[in-house]
């Protein structure tokens, strides 16, 4: 069974690793993370019409034929 001092001491490695690993990341501008937002939300919007335009034309479909 580990001691306390143990935890303390891998936690304290696992903190600088996330650290150093967060200095590679890179962190877009705020303006190219408002366009990439606008192209999400642009694409969201356009599948979610496409699929409620399906989901209409099935449902008048069954209900022609059953």
């Amino acid at each position: 069974m580990a001691s306390v001092n143990e935890y303390i001491a891998q936690g304290r490695t696992f903190l600088s690793e996330v650290g150093a690993e967060l200095k590679k990341v890179y962190w877009p501008p705020r303006q190219e993370t408002f366009a990439f937002t606008g192209v999400v939300l642009f694409v969201v919007a356009f599948v979610a019409i496409y699929l409620g335009i399906v989901d209409y034309v099935l449902s008048l479909l069954m209900g022609i034929l059953f």
